[in-house]
Order: structure tokens, then C-alpha cells, then sequence
């Protein structure tokens, strides 16, 4: 499941700079090994230490003690295994779960699936691609995204086709 990528360097003793995908953003902390994939290679580090800098996780993983060797990570995805990560309660999903579902309004109109979320101030935002248009949809569960069916690979909203 991935958790957010390595942005570069951080000081001169080989610390990460991350941005963090979990929420708060210091709970990336929590899920270790990281696996970390750069150009298809990957591999697991342990989490020695770490602390919200600005608007970034900034780490030390152990094996990684030269600036250089972490400016070379820049750029990967920082994963961790799916049974690192604790259970949701019903009703709430992991934002990696959600990508690749199929997104229909109440009309049956298919607006593709979910390619990606984002943050906003006010609620967060899922982008559905049908190959010719992105739509996004605030992703309100109850008001906007009336069902989620991981299990059928779908889900159901209440948006209007021409938005």
C-alpha cells in the first residue's frame, strides 16, 4: 500500500524527505519496514526515527547514512504491507482501495474510474477518468458518494453528468 514518496534529502547524514499520503502526516512513522521503489527496484528499510518538518516527514532509515545515497531515492514510493496497517472501521476505506473503482451517478451514467484523490481544505476530492474527461467528485460519504462496493469494484455517486 503505498504511503507517499521520497521528495529528496534531508540534512547531510542521509535522512528522507517524504510527503506523507496518511493522515496525520506523522503516522507514515507507524508502518515499517518502508519498501521503497525507485525505476522498478525495491527495497525494504527499517524506520529508526522521524518528525514532521513543514510540510514534510522527514526520516532516518537505517542502512542510509550518506546525503547522496538518499538524494538517489528521490522520486520513489514509500510502501508498507497491507498487514502493517491497522483495520478501518465499516464505512471507512484506504485511499489505495478506492483507486481503480468504477464511478456511476444515480442516472447510470459512467464517469470511469478513480484514478486519484486529493486533499482540499474542505473534504477531500476523488478524480474519476472515463478516457475523455476527469470529473471531480468531493468525496463526502453520504452526500456525494452514496456507496462503496470493494467487493463489486464500484461505487455510486450523486453528481451530475455535465460537472
Amino acid at each position: 500500500m503505498v504511503l507517499g514518496n521520497l521528495a529528496g534529502a534531508y540534512g547531510v547524514r542521509g535522512w528522507v524527505k517524504v510527503r506523507s499520503h496518511t493522515e496525520p502526516k506523522d503516522n507514515i512513522l507507524r508502518y515499517t519496514p518502508w519498501r521503497i521503489e525507485r525505476q522498478g527496484v525495491q527495497r525494504d528499510y527499517k524506520v529508526l526515527s522521524g518528525r514532521v518538518q513543514g510540510g514534510f516527514v522527514v526520516a532516518q532509515l537505517e542502512g542510509l547514512d550518506v546525503r547522496e545515497d538518499a538524494m538517489a531515492l528521490a522520486g520513489a514510493t514509500v510502501s508498507a504491507s497491507r498487514r502493517s496497517l491497522p483495520p478501518l472501521p465499516k464505512g471507512e476505506y484506504y485511499w489505495t482501495d478506492l483507486i481503480g473503482l468504477r464511478v456511476a451517478n444515480q442516472e447510470g451514467v459512467d464517469f470511469g474510474t478513480v484514478v486519484r484523490l486529493f486533499e482540499t481544505g474542505a473534504n477531500d476530492v476523488l478524480v474519476a477518468d472515463d478516457g475523455e474527461r476527469e470529473r471531480f467528485i468531493p468525496y463526502v460519504l453520504g452526500m456525494y458518494v452514496l456507496e462503496v462496493d470493494l467487493a463489486a469494484g464500484r461505487m455510486l455517486v450523486d453528481w451530475d453528468a455535465e460537472f
